[in-house]
């Protein structure tokens, strides 16, 4: 069985040092120690109103950090020239709204610019970046993704990070990891992720990346950040 690639999201690590000012904790800092265990890329969510990643953490991570870069973007004209300069190895397109704590849902692909899109996509098979849409595990949203030109996919595991988790939300999330890997797509999961529902991800041979960020930075706090990565990554092997 292949390998399982983990992506860690480092935003919060932002918010942590926002909330002083004082550059501690610094962003190339974790992503040397995310290197040394292994991590195989970083997400960064570059936000309109800049609540944790700002523009100079994502040109010094370019520059600096060993680690590929998954930039997560809403589809503007100002992030799209923002990625052409920067270059990511990965691009996953976004919903984003101001008022949001998180991410609330998947994409709605029926609603975004196809002029946008396609300047996008223009510029990413150009520089020969992946360029991925976050959406709902359904079929109506991995056929549109594939009929758009994404050639990968994220798909939205929030429903998993529930008090009650229904049987049919866990066969529904499997059925569509299966569904998008036989529509020829590069298939990822990710958002709300945790050591105890990432056992409900049963079709993971289908996966390429399993995105995790909150709750890596949270349970790093209790047993550090070196033991979290390590648990993960062998819960994913699984």
């Amino acid at each position: 069985m292949k390998k399982i690639r983990l992506g860690v999201n480092i935003d919060h690590v932002a918010t942590l040092r926002n909330a002083r000012n004082e550059g501690f904790p610094n962003l190339l800092d974790v992503t040397s120690n995310l290197k040394k265990l292994d991590v195989d890329s970083i997400t960064v969510h570059l936000r309109e109103d800049r609540r944790h990643i700002k523009d100079k953490d994502l040109f010094e991570l370019k520059k600096y950090s060993k680690i590929p870069i998954n930039l997560e973007m809403a589809l503007t004209e100002e992030m799209i020239k923002i990625a052409s300069k920067i270059n990511p190895k990965f691009i996953c397109i976004v919903p984003e709204k101001r008022n949001e704590i998180t991410t609330e849902g998947g994409l709605n692909l029926n609603k975004i610019s196809q002029t946008k899109l396609k300047k996008l996509l223009k510029i990413s098979r150009k520089k020969n970046i992946q360029l991925s849409a976050f959406i709902n595990p359904t079929k109506k949203m991995i056929n549109l993704a594939k009929n758009l030109g994404f050639d990968t996919v994220e798909l939205h595991t929030g429903n998993l990070d529930k008090k009650i988790i229904r049987k049919s939300t866990i066969n529904q999330i499997n059925e569509m990891i299966e569904y998008a890997h036989s529509k020829k797509l590069i298939v990822n999961v990710g958002h709300g992720l945790n050591f105890k529902n990432i056992k409900f991800i049963k079709k993971r041979k289908y996966v390429d990346t399993v995105h995790v960020g909150h709750f890596i930075i949270s349970e790093a706090i209790f047993i550090s950040l070196t033991k979290t990565i390590n648990i993960f990554r062998n819960l994913i092997k699984k």
